[in-house]
């Protein structure tokens, strides 16, 4: 079986090639640039390869609800040109294939819960901690869409008392986005993270946003794991910094055996950065089987 994997993102579009295994035979990356232009690019790579099914986890915020006559749409999105773009209705038109659809985040968590460490999971939380930032949830089994599908990059956070900054996002300032992203760590310290990895004092205060983040998720959700990744998340010594924090301001409120062993509980991405890919290969899997 081969199946299409379209990995659609604010910068560039990741087009692939794989099976029902998760396997990935080939991908290749195209730039975003304007929608036509770039989803032409994409449907092009598709055309010649006999793809049963292609599944798309993509930028947004995205519509979801398939009774909707904008199912399939890029909504609202901040980026230039691509607001209210038929992503499916182009993909369908130009391959006449089944298309699977869902975030970006989604279909990262997808592809952990199908093939990395989380296979078999019914309850779970992916966050991507990178220029912005948000989450996938699957919860009893199924992933989490409800009116839209869920921000919770945008949670708001109470500021650690010796801190200043007012916050990254023009939407909300002190939410978990306009603390922790990428942006907010360069606009705060005055440098891009990969040149703060030797600042402790950078990476105390980022666990801290993260774990306030992480007792949101645990308090609302009572995920079975937490997955964090992202460009942010490429700093490793925020792990050990993050469960502490979280376990002390959890304050031994939870008694799971999940949260005895927080190395287990609170987790990298498995995929080697294929999550996002793989969880694609899944939704046109499971487009195929509907």
């Amino acid at each position: 079986m081969t199946l299409g994997a379209l990995e659609a993102g604010g910068t560039k579009m990741v087009c692939a090639l794989g099976d029902e295994t998760g396997k990935i035979f080939e991908q290749t990356s195209i730039p975003t640039t304007k929608p036509e232009e770039t989803l032409s690019a994409c449907m092009d790579y598709f055309k010649d390869k006999n793809i049963e099914a292609l599944g798309i986890a993509c930028f947004g915020p995205v519509d979801l609800n398939r009774q909707s006559s904008t199912y399939g749409y890029i909504t609202t999105t901040p980026k230039p040109g691509w607001a209210n773009v038929d992503v499916v209705g182009a993909a369908k038109k130009a391959l006449g294939v089944p298309v699977g659809f869902d975030t970006d985040v989604n279909g990262s968590l997808l592809g952990e819960v199908t093939y990395g460490d989380a296979k078999g999971l019914t309850d779970a939380v992916y966050f991507t901690i990178g220029t912005g930032v948000g989450a996938g949830i699957i919860s009893g089994g199924n992933l989490v869409h409800g009116m839209m599908h869920p921000e919770a990059g945008h949670m708001l956070l109470t500021p650690r008392e010796d801190d200043a900054y007012k916050g990254h996002c023009p939407f909300h300032r002190n939410c978990f986005e306009g603390f922790a992203a990428g942006p907010a760590v360069e606009e705060r310290w005055g440098a891009k993270g990969v040149e703060l990895a030797d600042r402790d004092e950078v990476w105390d205060l980022e666990a801290y946003y993260i774990a306030q983040a992480m007792v949101n998720c645990i308090m609302i959700l009572s995920p079975q794991r937490i997955i964090l990744g992202g460009g942010i998340m490429h700093q490793e010594q925020l792990f050990p910094l993050i469960r502490k924090k979280t376990t002390e301001m959890l304050k031994g409120y939870i008694k799971a055996a999940e949260l005895e062993d927080m190395d287990s509980y609170i987790v990298p991405a498995s995929l080697n950065d294929d999550q996002g890919i793989m969880g694609c290969l899944k939704l046109a899997l499971d487009e195929l089987s509907r």
